[in-house]
């Protein structure tokens, strides 16, 4: 790679060796990916959580901030493994409140900008159009190149670590121009309404990609989704088929037309998603048992009107006592809900809303063997994808059946 006088300076050890280290490490990625120079990134948004990192990872952190070393960059955190304030209640193992504790202390130290959240586009920084940046979690890099045209692969905990310390990362993949334009066409006839559906249409097309380096392009001149719609739809698409980047023709700045999108190349492929299709793809999620263990709004975290309609659509019920009721969100998004009193309406119906967290990395199968759960009930596409390999029986369904779901403890099967 081609470095920069202030790069070989770096290298040279006048910034310290924790930086030349960490430079070091982005040379070596980006040599893997064939990039030929960094680019500077205007922030880092880093996925620490205490499940991933593990004992090891959680005292490297705290080595690194003893060494005294700050962020370059803003430097935003995703959700933890552990909502500290409520892990007693949820009857989590208190392991991961300490850990996610330590983590948060440690990055503090390090200049982060501790918000815990994988929505910090909804709450604290929301990018502009061909900015670089360092995001980790899939679901908010997405959101960054899809819906602001912002630049941003998919940065590994390490990887945006390093960026956060650098204050940049190697140019290749959707920081280039090329990579950026739509390879396969999306006719969407279907009209997606709530999460389970726009979840739906990313699993759809998800699945059938599956491929880092393609970009979708819907067509769908009849609908206009929401931003927590596409908040849906982005996180499904990410999870299924580990898609960075979609277009939206109208919607997405990058995409005023089909032909723009393109770079006024023909696709290489279309899908077409019907209503029959998305209902086909819901009902796949089939309950092994009338029971409801757990219900579960989360993946990603709830925005203040999604959890104002949580709610609405309870209207004063309460949950029923065999089954727990979960939603998480971030800690922003929590305190501006307990100041509106939606927190107080939620807790009257028995929802335990996290702050901080997000269910899949709560060490769910720890969860599943202490209380004796097994099936989870959710809106979530992305969640209903991911808590499978934990031994839960997943069931995706929409808003209103999940909460009919907690209110009655059974599932219409």
């Amino acid at each position: 790679m081609r470095l920069t006088n202030e790069e070989h300076d770096i290298m040279d050890g006048k910034s310290g060796s924790n930086t030349r280290d960490a430079l070091q490490y982005q040379i070596d990625v980006g040599e893997f990916f064939g990039a030929e120079q960094f680019v500077r990134v205007r922030s880092a948004h880093l996925a620490s959580d205490a499940e991933s990192l593990r004992e090891f990872g959680v005292g490297y952190l705290q080595q690194l901030a003893d060494t005294g070393i700050k962020f370059r960059i803003p430097t935003t955190t995703n959700g933890q493994a552990s909502d500290p304030a409520r892990a007693a209640e949820l009857g989590q193992n208190l392991i991961w409140a300490k850990r996610t504790e330590q983590i948060q202390a440690s990055l503090e130290t390090m200049g982060a900008y501790v918000c815990n959240t994988c929505v910090n586009y909804q709450t604290i920084d929301q990018p502009t159009l061909g900015e670089n940046l360092a995001w980790g979690d899939t679901g908010t890099v997405i959101w960054a190149n899809s819906i602001c045209g912002a630049r941003s692969n998919f940065e590994a905990g390490p990887a945006a670590l390093m960026a956060g310390i650098t204050g940049r990362v190697p140019a290749y993949g959707y920081h280039c121009n090329e990579q950026r334009l739509a390879t396969v066409l999306v006719d969407c006839t279907a009209s997606p309404s709530g999460r389970a559906d726009w979840g739906a249409l990313g699993a759809i097309v998800g699945r059938q990609l599956n491929d880092y380096w393609k970009v979708p392009c819907f067509v769908g001149s009849h609908l206009s989704p929401s931003p927590d719609d596409l908040k849906a739809l982005g996180a499904a698409l990410a999870s299924f088929g580990s898609l960075g980047m979609f277009h939206w023709v109208g919607i997405t700045p990058e995409a005023p037309t089909i032909e723009v999108a393109f770079g006024g190349k023909p696709p290489v492929a279309t899908i077409s998603v019907s209503e029959e299709t998305i209902f086909n793809l819901i009902n796949e999620y089939v309950p092994e048992s009338s029971k409801a263990d757990l219900v579960v709004f989360s993946a990603p975290q709830l925005s203040l009107f999604e959890l104002k309609e949580l709610s609405i659509m309870l209207d004063g019920s309460k949950c029923h006592s065999s089954t727990r009721l979960v939603s998480t969100t971030s800690p922003i998004v929590r305190n501006e809900a307990a100041r509106l009193g939606i927190i107080r309406d939620l807790d009257r119906a028995g929802m335990l809303t996290l702050a901080g967290t997000c269910f899949y990395v709560m060490a769910p199968h720890e969860l599943r063997a202490t209380h004796g759960y097994h099936t989870l009930v959710t809106d979530s596409a992305k969640l209903a994808n991911i808590i499978g390999g934990y031994g839960y029986n997943a069931v995706l369904r929409r808003t209103e059946d999940c909460i009919k779901a907690a209110i009655t403890g059974t599932i219409d099967r």
